[in-house]
């Protein structure tokens, strides 16, 4: 394990709501069961606090069914906090109730300013380097303002297009950043030239949803149903909780979106 890793004192969560199922989706897995979905977030929320986690319980909103996945609506730094502009039209307005929650710990927040959109599942930060994906989610202007904002803070980043990617909603739904010089990246992804310079950790064919995984602190959270991807995790020395993510996934959710962590 490296000791090059972002050690997380909070998460900020918010339960899916009764109309969960109204969200967007881009993938045909069926429709989600809502009880099922609930306990799916209660114990990814055990598996944060297992980590060390303080959870921050945001309450749900029903007029945004997509509301759970909070990690799109900012990108929280050790040095300052934006709050994005979703690519959705419908999940404009989740961001003032994250505006409001984060305020009390980060009083000036910078915020990304139209006609740019950014998803925040489009961002992963590698240390001191930022990966930003366009998307359908996420257009040039928005790359480019958050890069601007980044950089004032003392960060690069890299722009990775991936719209050219069939099945990948998020960059962070093939990408994930496990400390020190390490990525997990899906197939698809594994040639692009932004990442050679890292230590990449492949994951197989069939196993892609698994890439989305995240360190907190002393362990890794992995979807369940990938055992090629946690084997391999483990033979490297981390210690993995696999999650049950199955109606999350019906809604292109994934485990990195259900949180924002700081």
């Amino acid at each position: 394990m490296t000791s090059d890793i972002t050690l997380y004192r909070r998460a900020m969560v918010r339960a899916p709501g009764p109309n969960f199922a109204e969200g967007l989706t881009s993938v045909d897995l069926g429709i989600p069961v809502y009880a099922r979905a609930l306990k799916q977030h209660e114990r990814y929320c055990a598996a944060l606090e297992q980590c060390g986690v303080e959870l921050i319980c945001l309450e749900p909103d029903a007029r945004y069914p997509d509301g759970t996945f909070v990690e799109d609506t900012a990108v929280i730094t050790g040095k300052g906090s934006i709050i994005t502009r979703p690519g959705a039209i419908s999940r404009l307005g989740e961001v003032e109730s994250i505006s409001n929650a984060l305020r009390e710990f980060y009083p000036s927040l910078h915020s990304i300013q139209e006609p740019s959109t950014i998803d925040g599942g489009d961002v992963c930060q590698a240390g001191s380097h930022f990966f930003i994906g366009l998307s359908s989610r996420t257009n040039e202007a928005g790359a480019e303002q958050l890069t601007q904002l980044l950089a004032s803070f003392g960060y690069t980043s890299a722009i990775i297009d991936i719209r050219d990617l069939r099945g990948v909603l998020h960059l962070k739904s093939g990408l994930a950043y496990l400390g020190g010089n390490r990525l997990v990246v899906a197939e698809t992804l594994a040639n692009r030239a932004e990442f050679q310079k890292y230590d990449l950790l492949v994951v197989n064919a069939g196993e892609e949803y698994g890439a989305n995984c995240v360190l907190v602190n002393t362990h890794i959270l992995v979807a369940s149903g990938h055992p090629l991807l946690e084997e391999s995790l483990q033979q490297l020395g981390y210690q993995t909780i696999a999650l049950e993510m199955s109606e999350f996934q019906k809604m292109d959710g994934g485990i990195s979106c259900l949180s924002l962590r700081f």
